[in-house]
């Protein structure tokens, strides 16, 4: 049996101000409308024995991955691990395994898969998987490397040794070189981008574990202990969950393990990784320019433009990326795309929301966006999905108007319950318990507006929450 693990998540920084910590990579949309989290399910379920897929994630992702699933795959093949708190690729696996082995047994194989990578030659990657598979049967931890096409210094590289089926011992895992040093690994032909991929039997995996990290795998096996029978999604303890060591599968197992191979891939691999990786997925017109949205271009070349919505012009530009989500906009060369992190950095010093959140903000219920935002008033558009409801509550510092757009919504005000229509309107006085539903199966677009003195999140006193949030 073949189970793949998705891994989803990271913090969304070198593709700021798309992808944000909020909603990160996976979640961006490629030039076909689909999102990076959209085609790796996909890609694992073309290679899956069964139809299960497990996805790795935080409960603060949960609910926008299930619905990134939703009529993609049933609700009952998709098995969700939630993170309490971030702990790289080590715990997360290790987790994933004793999952399966307590359901399927040791010898079931999992294929883990990042989910902010672009793979397109899907039949070359199946290939791939088949030939790691043998290996991985034969008790070995498998990875798959990727013949480098460039000196790329952002990339870990693995020393491959004798031939071994379709694959390679692993001779080393290689740090991030310096420039000089990639040439020389590139010119040699013995090194492979390290991809990040996995496939090994879960039994074996935890194995390896016993011999090269056993304190991490004990701490594993006592968080998933305090897993209930029938957990659905399954939520970690934080406490237990906490004393796991923050350590990739790399420096945990794959760099001491005895029996570890590696399967050169044939097929190709992008980890979307920076702006610049983003404009070279398209050729561009006859200038090499590329735009995503409404974009005005004049004597320009070789400049990535992407807006949300607002029409962006460009005069007499060269290697310029060019990125507006409208509540940011982006402006860097493309050979400096990589320092779009240090902005994230610089605006997490300013505790500046922007480093984190967008102007529109996924919620368990549906979305808002934030209209305006000023000192005296926060003006949002709400859409709350149908049979979803927010939770009880009430505010100290500020006053509520909501005005339906469309849709119904049922509202609950201090001990009063009612309907609300298109065009019609309530005020929600300070410190007065008051809950938004959506009753119907259409969406439910209202205003909100606040009026008071402050307006931060934390300024919501939760009673009743239907998404565990009290």
């Amino acid at each position: 049996m073949l189970i793949p693990v998705i891994l989803s998540g990271g913090a969304g920084t070198r593709l700021w101000p798309v992808s944000r910590k909020t909603y990160p990579k996976p979640f961006m949309q490629m030039g076909d409308g689909q999102s990076l989290l959209h085609k790796t399910l996909a890609r694992a379920q073309s290679v899956a024995d069964g139809s299960e897929v497990i996805t790795v994630t935080s409960r603060d992702h949960y609910f926008i991955t299930r619905d990134e699933y939703r009529g993609r795959i049933d609700d009952a093949d998709a098995r969700f691990l939630l993170e309490p708190l971030g702990r790289n690729t080590a715990p997360a696996l290790a987790m994933a395994a004793l999952d399966i082995v307590h359901r399927h047994g040791p010898e079931a194989q999992m294929l883990v898969l990042p989910a902010d990578h672009l793979i397109r030659d899907l039949d070359s990657y199946g290939a791939a998987v088949r030939s790691a598979r043998a290996l991985a049967a034969d008790g070995y931890l498998v990875t798959f490397g990727i013949q480098p096409v460039r000196p790329e210094t952002g990339f870990g590289y693995i020393r491959a040794g004798a031939a071994l089926g379709h694959g390679h011992h692993i001779e080393a895992f290689v740090e991030k070189p310096d420039l000089a040093t990639a040439e020389g690994y590139v010119a040699s032909g013995d090194y492979y981008w390290n991809s990040g991929m996995f496939l090994f039997a879960a039994g074996t995996l935890l194995a390896s574990m016993e011999q090269t990290c056993p304190e991490l795998l004990g701490a594993a096996r006592a968080c998933y202990a305090k897993v209930p029978a029938d957990a659905r999604p399954i939520e970690f303890d934080r406490d237990s969950f906490a004393l796991l060591p923050d350590i990739s599968v790399d420096y945990a197992v794959m760099e001491k393990a005895a029996r570890r191979a590696m399967v050169p891939a044939s097929f190709d691999w992008n980890d979307i990784g920076s702006w610049k990786a983003i404009s070279d997925l398209d050729p561009g017109d006859n200038d090499g320019n590329r735009t995503v949205g409404p974009a005005v271009l004049v004597d320009s070349r070789n400049c990535y433009v992407q807006s949300k919505g607002r029409l962006v012009a460009a005069v007499g530009v060269d290697d310029l990326v060019i990125v507006d989500t409208g509540d940011a906009v982006l402006v860097s060369t493309r050979n400096k795309a990589q320092a779009v992190k240090q902005v994230v950095d610089e605006l997490r010093s300013q505790n500046h929301e922007a480093a984190n959140v967008h102007s529109t903000v996924h919620r368990p219920w549906g979305s808002y966006s934030v209209i305006e935002d000023a000192p005296d008033c926060k003006v949002k558009r709400l859409v709350v999905k149908p049979g979803h409801v927010l939770s009880l509550q009430l505010h100290h510092r500020r006053s509520e108007h909501w005005t339906v757009v469309s849709g119904v919504a049922k509202v609950r005000v201090g001990d009063r319950e009612f309907l609300l229509k298109s065009n019609e309107s309530v005020h929600i006085p300070v410190e007065t318990l008051h809950r938004l539903e959506n009753p119907t199966d259409q969406d439910l677009s209202l205003i909100e507006v606040q009026c008071g003195d402050y307006f931060g999140e934390d300024d919501i006193v939760r009673y009743e929450d239907r998404y565990g949030r009290v």
